[in-house]
């Protein structure tokens, strides 16, 4: 029996912004191989955590790693192993697919064929080929976030954290992006951040759920719906206190 080797580690992380508590000693662990479904309404400290994971944050308590590199000790070796997609990260309109992806590749230390050979890849696996020479500024909402996902990709990462990658997509986008989510995690280990229950099912190993800045589930996507009694729904509302008496 194989033993999975832990590739995101949250150990007892709280974050303070003056008086307010963000996050409140959350510990959870991705292994490698995994997607993880991360879960909760807006404002539940999701993306604190994320920001706290790739390094953008420092903790006010606790610890994180990826790969086993303390992000706090060792920021650069944790980036080099972390691909981070943002919510609604921001692009260059005025640039073309092929521009900033070159552009992230060179910041990145790639060049010559190794550089051209990696923009080809995230070219076909993002589907990306149509456009690719195209200004961003015109091109689709959907469009934009597989330029992002191919900038996540770019330097082969071991770890892709993502913060709600759907959001504002039609169903369409919507279908296609997941596609693409589960065909990166058989050889990737996904974080996904995410308040639509429906990217649960359709993609997660396991879910990680915090409300409150408080952990309040981790498990299975079958778990979590055997909690509110076979409806999902039901046991998002039940864990977030969000049930109507």
């Amino acid at each position: 029996m194989s033993i999975q080797q832990p590739m995101i580690e949250a150990v007892g992380i709280s974050k303070f912004f003056g008086d307010f508590p963000a996050l409140r000693d959350v510990s959870f662990t991705v292994n490698s191989g995994e997607v993880v479904a991360f879960l909760g309404p807006n404002g539940a400290g999701k993306t604190t955590t994320m920001r706290i994971l790739t390094g953008f944050y420092q903790p006010s308590k606790g610890t994180a790693r990826i790969a086993g590199i303390d992000v706090t000790e060792n920021r650069l070796g944790a980036s080099e192993k972390i691909g981070y997609l943002p919510e609604n990260g921001p692009l260059y309109p005025e640039m073309s697919p092929r521009e900033i992806l070159t552009f992230f590749g060179e910041a990145r230390g790639l060049s010559g064929s190794s550089l051209e050979d990696r923009l080809q890849a995230v070219r076909k696996d993002c589907a990306l080929e149509k456009v690719f020479d195209r200004t961003i500024a015109n091109l689709s909402k959907g469009y934009r976030q597989r330029v992002g996902m191919a900038q996540v990709l770019l330097h082969e990462p071991d770890v892709l954290i993502m913060d709600e990658p759907t959001s504002g997509l039609d169903p369409n986008q919507i279908k296609h992006v997941r596609e693409t989510l589960r065909r990166i995690g058989e050889t990737k280990t996904i974080l996904l951040s995410t308040h639509i229950l429906q990217e649960v099912e359709a993609v997660a190993d396991r879910v990680v759920m915090i409300s409150e800045g408080r952990l309040v589930f981790t498990g299975t996507p079958a778990e979590l719906r055997d909690s509110g009694d076979g409806n999902i729904d039901r046991a998002f509302y039940k864990l977030t206190g969000a049930m109507v008496s």
